[in-house]
């Protein structure tokens, strides 16, 4: 696949997953790493998100569960919160993907997630 369609995918998927928030991340991004903002769109939401096997559901429900893991990735994690919401996951659903990490992270980590997801849930009713 040409750069140019795997870009203009890239592009679209993206839009898809994070909706309005899209445009001004990759706006920010090319002024300061052009080339960081290529690598997202082509590679993360050309080449990995676009692959069979998972919904975009499940994906998203990956993202947040690594970023939870790794801790320290609130901004990311509101991203990918409301990339959630936007591809039809429900409010239930992340708040038991955060619980079910528990056991796994620990409530440190887990209850940094969930103040995320209280900010994302409470600006999404406005």
């Amino acid at each position: 696949m040409e750069n140019e369609q795997r870009l203009i995918n890239g592009k679209a998927m993206l839009q898809r997953v994070d909706a309005e928030a899209a445009d001004s991340v990759m706006t920010n991004l090319q002024n300061v790493a052009p080339d960081v903002a290529k690598m997202i769109l082509e590679f993360a939401f050309n080449d990995i998100y676009t692959r069979p096997g998972l919904s975009l559901q499940q994906r998203e429900l990956v993202t947040i569960t690594s970023l939870l893991t790794q801790g320290d990735t609130a901004a990311q994690l509101r991203v990918h919160l409301n990339g959630c919401l936007n591809v039809g996951l429900s409010r239930t659903e992340i708040v038991e993907t955060c619980i079910h990490c528990i056991p796994y992270v620990g409530f440190p980590k887990v209850l940094n997630a969930l103040t995320v997801v209280t900010a994302i849930f409470a600006d999404r009713e406005d």
